[in-house]
């Protein structure tokens, strides 16, 4: 018999552990020990000033690879997409229903218009309008999706040392706490970000910093009665 690999040792590990469980249960009526399980390490945002250097530097690059990067930082900073809604983000996805409106991106399943960020809807309106029908970022390959396709661009083009890399889950990140600093409605965030509740948000809530007395006053009070 050939050794065992070690997935399949765990995958055996696991089911053993459930049998001896369901035995201590069954023999016993011992209840199987709780099981312990760590929350995924959210992605920790982009600060001002690291968001502002990069698209510094994003401006600055040569070419082909300056538009690759303003589509990966406007599509996350501004849009809040996940990777693989930005590798399939095509010029023609943003649209403005009218003349100067908000830029919207129609190419994503969200229960509400997902709207860029007055801060990115310039330069992804001139990216838009380049691409056509094309890829907003890698517009020459010739798949949509690959696990390694945005990695393998940021680990290629690095900023300067005192900037970090680029991350699409940075940047979405980055998207999320700028809106719920902005006091933006909880479920309408999560909404807009396609996440299944509001309760996700709870693990960026410590990066929001306490409205200030006089501002949660006037967000108390409401709007003047007519």
């Amino acid at each position: 018999m050939g050794e065992i690999q070690g997935a399949s040792v765990r995958t055996y590990r696991t089911w053993l552990l459930r049998v001896r469980d369901a035995l201590a249960w069954s023999e016993r009526g011992e209840a199987p020990p709780a099981r312990i399980r760590a929350d995924t390490s959210p992605h920790q945002p982009y600060c001002a000033a690291e968001l502002a250097g990069l698209r510094h530097w994003a401006t600055h690059l040569p070419r082909q690879q300056r538009t690759d990067a303003l589509a990966l930082l406007g599509l996350g900073a501004g849009l809040g997409l996940m990777p693989k809604e930005v590798a399939a983000s095509r010029g023609l996805d943003l649209y403005r229903p009218s003349r100067g409106g908000p830029l919207l991106h129609r190419g994503v399943d969200r229960l509400v218009p997902l709207v860029a960020r007055a801060a990115w809807d310039t330069v992804l309106g001139e990216l838009a309008e380049t691409a056509g029908g094309g890829y907003l970022f890698r517009p020459r390959r010739t798949v949509e999706y690959a696990k390694n396709l945005i990695g393998s661009w940021s680990l290629i083009h690095r900023p300067p040392q005192e900037l970090p890399a680029v991350s699409v889950g940075r940047l979405r990140a980055t998207w999320i706490v700028e809106l719920m600093r902005a006091h933006i409605d909880h479920q309408l965030i999560a909404q807009a970000a396609g996440l299944s509740s509001a309760a996700s948000l709870a693990r960026w809530q410590h990066l929001v910093p306490p409205v200030d007395e006089l501002t949660a006053a006037r967000l108390l009070r409401g709007p003047e009665a007519r």
